[in-house]
């Protein structure tokens, strides 16, 4: 092999590599900004403790989108406040406090598989658990005492 041959090798080769960490980096800024999943809270459930709304409008005037972000240094839940015509009143930020969906030991029966299935978010120092109750883009805030019991002692809560 030539000189010359070899140092084409090398530049081919240090063109890979580059090409692969360029990738690298922007599927991981892709995937910090691009949502996992998307939810709406449930208009017959309760607001999150960090959601206090602006004077003059109740919970039927308001809707609340979630979105989970998966980051390779943990995960997010972005939610906004909104009232009608998609107007947006407030955005907060939260930690996913555990990295996989908790499901409970023994579920309450005529649920699919996989569900009920649980998140802790942690917003503002506040922390609410999530319920998703099925495979849709509904959530829910859950105060239910045994769910709150046995997620505290699963050790992510």
């Amino acid at each position: 092999m030539t000189q010359r041959s070899t140092n084409y090798l090398l530049f081919g080769v240090a063109v890979v590599v580059h090409l692969i960490v360029i990738g690298f980096v922007l599927i991981v800024i892709g995937f910090s900004y691009l949502p996992e999943s998307t939810f709406q809270l449930a208009k017959e459930s309760r607001l999150p403790k960090w959601i206090a709304l602006p004077s003059g409008l109740d919970r039927n005037d308001v809707s609340i989108e979630m979105s989970y972000y998966i980051r390779p240094w943990g995960s997010i839940a972005k939610f906004s406040l909104q009232a009608s015509k998609q107007r947006i009143l407030e955005k907060v930020d939260g930690k996913v406090k555990c990295g996989h969906p908790i499901q409970l030991r023994n579920p309450p029966s005529g649920f699919a598989p996989d569900y009920p299935s649980y998140e802790i978010i942690v917003v503002k120092g506040t922390t609410e658990i999530i319920e998703h109750r099925k495979p849709e883009p509904i959530f829910y805030i859950t105060d239910d005492p045994a769910v709150l019991k046995e997620i505290s002692a699963n050790g992510c809560g």
